[in-house]
Formats: C-alpha cells, sequence, structure tokens
C-alpha cells in the first residue's frame, strides 16, 4: 500500500477497526476514549486492530498502548475567588506528584458554557473531570459518559449518590454559624449570599441558615437578605443595604469570608462597633478573615483536602484502582471576636 492510500486509511478507518476487530463502531468509539465499560479481551481486540490498520483517531495526542493523555480538566465557576485557586493548586500538585497535568477553564457560573468547554477539553484529549458544585446541566453528564470520562464533584457531597463527590455539607457550615449566634442571644439575623443561579453552595449555606432558624421558631425575613457578587465592594455594597434598615439584623451571616469582610467594611464605615453592635460570621475560614480586627468568627472547610481528594479519586480510576465513590469532611467553627450577645 502507498503512503497516500494508508494516509486515507487513517482517516476513514474507524469502521475498518471495527470489522477487523469483530465489534461495532460504537464500541470503537468506546475503547479508544478510555471508556471503562468495554472488557478487557474486547478491549485489547479493537486495539490490536487500530495498530494494524495504523488507525489514530481524530485529535488524539496519545499512544495507542495507553489511550490517555495523562490530563485532567478542572473547571471552576470563577478565577476571582480566592478558595477555588487554593483548591486547584492542591489538586495540580497532587496531580503532578502521580505524573499528571492540570487543564484550568473557568464558566463564569453559567452551565451551558461548562458544558461546551467540557466538549472542547475532550477534544483535546483531557482525560478526566473537576467540576465545583452539585449544580451541572444534564448534558454535561451525556457528554462525559458517552465519551468514557471519568469526572467528580467537588464542594459538595451528592447525597442522592448520583455522581462522585467529594466535598463537604454547605448546609452544616452555614447552620453552624447561625446556631452559634442564636446561642449568643441573636434573633433578628441577616444573610449575605452570592446570587443562587448555578450555584447550589450559596442555596445549600441558605437552607442552612433558614433551617437553624426555624428549629428556634424563626424565620429568615426578605428584607434581611442581600445578594452580591464574590468581590469585596460589592459585598461592602449589599451589607451597606441591611444596615440602613431602620430595624438592621443584629447578625450578619455570610455565605463565605469575602462577604462577611465586605460587611465588616461596611459597618465601620457606618460607625458600627464589632462585635458591640453588631456580630459577623464568614465560612472558610480563610487568612482574609482570620487577619480582621477583630478576627473573623468563620466555618473552617476542607478546601485543600478537597483538592488532593479529587486527584486521588480520579488517578485511581484512571488506572484501575479500587476508588471511593463519596467523600464528605467535616466542618467545623472557629470562633474570634467577631461574634457576641447583641446590646
Amino acid at each position: 500500500m502507498d503512503r497516500q492510500a494508508m494516509e486515507q486509511k487513517a482517516r476513514s478507518g474507524a469502521k475498518d477497526v471495527a470489522r477487523l476487530a469483530g465489534v461495532s463502531t460504537a464500541t470503537v468509539s468506546r475503547v479508544l476514549n478510555n471508556s471503562q465499560a468495554v472488557d478487557p479481551a474486547t478491549r485489547q481486540r479493537v486495539l490490536d486492530a487500530a495498530t494494524k490498520l495504523r488507525y489514530v483517531p481524530h485529535g488524539a495526542a496519545r499512544t495507542l498502548r495507553s489511550h490517555r493523555s495523562k490530563m485532567v480538566g478542572a473547571i471552576v465557576p470563577s478565577f476571582d475567588y480566592a478558595l477555588y485557586a487554593r483548591t486547584t493548586s492542591a489538586l495540580q500538585q497532587r496531580l503532578d506528584e502521580r505524573g499528571y497535568a492540570l487543564v484550568l477553564a473557568e464558566h463564569h457560573y453559567d452551565l451551558a458554557t461548562e458544558t461546551r468547554i467540557a466538549g472542547q477539553l475532550i477534544e483535546h484529549g483531557v482525560d478526566a473531570f473537576v467540576l465545583v458544585g452539585l449544580d451541572h446541566e444534564q448534558a454535561l453528564f451525556s457528554l462525559l459518559e458517552d465519551y468514557g470520562r471519568p469526572y467528580v464533584l467537588t464542594w459538595g457531597v451528592d447525597t442522592l449518590q448520583r455522581h462522585p463527590s467529594v466535598g463537604f455539607d454547605n448546609r452544616a457550615a452555614s447552620g453552624q454559624a447561625t446556631r452559634h449566634l442564636l446561642a449568643l442571644g441573636h434573633r433578628r439575623i441577616g444573610l449575605l449570599s452570592a446570587p443562587l443561579q448555578g450555584n447550589d453552595r450559596s442555596r445549600a449555606r441558605g437552607e442552612g441558615l433558614r433551617a437553624a432558624l426555624a428549629e428556634h421558631g424563626l424565620a429568615l425575613e426578605e428584607r434581611y437578605i442581600a445578594y452580591a457578587p464574590i468581590s469585596l465592594p460589592a459585598a461592602e455594597a449589599a451589607a451597606a443595604r441591611l444596615l440602613a434598615l431602620p430595624d438592621r439584623p443584629t447578625a450578619i451571616v455570610a455565605t463565605n469570608d469575602v462577604f462577611a469582610v465586605g460587611a465588616m467594611q461596611a459597618c465601620r464605615k457606618a460607625g458600627l462597633r464589632i462585635p458591640e453592635d453588631i456580630s459577623i460570621t464568614g465560612v472558610d475560614n480563610t487568612d482574609l478573615g482570620a487577619t480582621q480586627t477583630p478576627g473573623l468568627t468563620s466555618v473552617a472547610t476542607p478546601i485543600t483536602e478537597i483538592g488532593r481528594a479529587a486527584a486521588d479519586q480520579l488517578v485511581a480510576r484512571l488506572e484501575g484502582q479500587p476508588w471511593e465513590s463519596f467523600q464528605q469532611y467535616p466542618v467545623d467553627l472557629v470562633v474570634r471576636g467577631s461574634t457576641a450577645p447583641p446590646a
């Protein structure tokens, strides 16, 4: 066979591989995309046939022997939120130790964009995916399943156990902060949160506050809720709206430390003392909150542990090792000087 004929065979050989291996073209696709849903004997027949016919799938940047690029994709909601950077840093370090590389992308809380990006990364040979949160399009899961790409959800735990996940209970995090304030005697408690669309973490943390209030026969009043993008200026402006109420809340539960510190800035500008005039709590226990004056009471969440565990799970799955589908880490309230009984 001359060179031109061989190149033509390589471009159109999926059916030839299927015929030689005695399988369907769908099975050829699953094998060459590293799906785990093919028995070893069939997989080997397909690989042998592909090698004999010198067939290389379009866009493949890996050898037929391994069919792996050793690249893992992480698609996060935003690069602006520092805690996602801490998780992905831990993820990258652990992947590097195991001989894998990390490809990072963001979807700006747009789940359709997340699905589109995942498809692009698959085209470039990415082997597995780390996703943030529990909210995702069904089309994304169908895409990953069709191409045999392992994935793990992070920053939350799928209680229905539909999807592998590594994370913590976001409801419990805000619930701990709220119960702490209730135990101090607060009853007018406000919520400072990110928008809820495409963000199950924010929804869960709001639900945790409401559940803790309900235990005391209380309800979260709509006027005590303020939403803002995750940034200090936006958080400060949103908190200022709560502080301007005639009967302002005596305490604010912020769904992360960025919001909490923004609220502290708003209190200082309004001439309110923390915690004498108002108490503030956060979630995630970051250095940003711990180094404030007074220090921020916050809920410690397992940010770096999530990254390492996600890397370990995906590598184990890619290499055919035992792996744990669902891993939930505890959260713990760290009490500092930003909370006290109401005046």
